[in-house]
């Protein structure tokens, strides 16, 4: 299945908004929805850091599924293994 993200991040000054649809397992999801979304939307960060040579002042202001599903302070808490 496929969820949809949000994500209002911070870098060199700028506010700026991305967003897509990733794939994530059934099981997961049914299992724990929020975390599921949250390393999902913590991978593409990390994919979005790199493609943007993100600054200093790169932070995360917002992060969020399905248009309401507020999971910012999961995404921030989560562990590359």
């Amino acid at each position: 299945m496929n969820i949809n993200i949000k994500v209002y991040l911070h870098s060199k000054g700028t506010k700026f908004l991305q967003s897509g649809s990733f794939p994530v397992l059934n099981s997961d999801y049914k299992k724990d929805p929020d975390w599921t979304a949250a390393i999902s939307a913590y991978e593409w960060i990390q994919q979005i850091k790199i493609s943007f040579a993100a600054s200093e002042d790169f932070r995360i202001d917002q992060v969020i599924y399905y248009e309401d599903n507020d999971i910012t302070e999961l995404v921030k808490n989560v562990n590359p293994n």
